[in-house]
């Protein structure tokens, strides 16, 4: 576990020592307080509800589906729109759901002729300063293809944060072990866990004498 966070952290040039690590998972809340030990980080974090934290952030994300499809003539943009709108149609669908609460945000896949990449850009008038952007520099004389149109459907999330049931936790100084439904929580010795916002716990070294 120690390897794997120093892979996201000092192999990037990032020093841990100045972050926090988040626990969760059944487990994950066990072994943090040693994880951040080992890597002189400064706090942990344990969400409420840790143990089922993936699961309740899909339940509290958005529904969204991508929908992709290939332009056939690069070089020509008869029925471009007409072939965006039912590609909307069809993203509407896959996500469900009352029509009114979706959002459809769609995109153009365009490169220059004779190009072997593409960029995503909101339309094909936009590709130009998206290119100088990426790129640093722009071909505004040249043709520019479209190679594939998007279309994202995207509705409300099935349950805002504030539904769920409040957690309560209290302050809690180590040694120590917290049972909870979904996970449990080690609390080592010189640690203490102090009730923090949305109800979570935020552990830190406690100073000694």
């Amino acid at each position: 576990m120690e390897q794997a966070v120093r892979a996201v952290t000092v192999e990037r040039g990032v020093d841990p020592a100045g972050l926090a690590l988040v626990a969760f998972g059944g487990a994950g809340p066990l072994h943090a307080c040693a994880l951040a030990e080992a890597l002189h980080m400064a706090a942990v974090i344990v969400p409420p509800r840790a143990g089922a934290f993936s699961a309740v952030g899909l339940l509290c994300s958005p529904r969204q589906r991508e929908l992709v499809r290939s332009w056939p003539d690069p070089s020509s943009r008869d029925g471009l729109d007409a072939a965006l709108a039912a590609l909307g149609d069809d993203a509407r669908a896959a996500v469900g759901g009352d029509a009114a609460g979706i959002d459809i945000e769609f995109a153009v896949d365009c490169r220059y002729r004779g190009q072997s990449h593409e960029l995503t850009v909101r339309s094909v008038e936009a590709f130009h300063a998206e290119h100088e952007r990426r790129n640093g520099y722009a071909r505004p004389e040249a043709p520019v293809e479209v190679v594939a149109l998007r279309a994202r459907g995207r509705r409300p999330a099935p349950l805002r944060p504030e539904q769920l049931p409040a957690v309560s936790r209290q302050r809690c100084t180590g040694p120590a072990v917290a049972a909870e439904p979904d996970c449990t929580v080690w609390i080592p010795d010189g640690w203490v866990a102090e009730p923090g916002p949305l109800g979570a716990w935020i552990l830190t070294r406690r100073e000694r004498p």
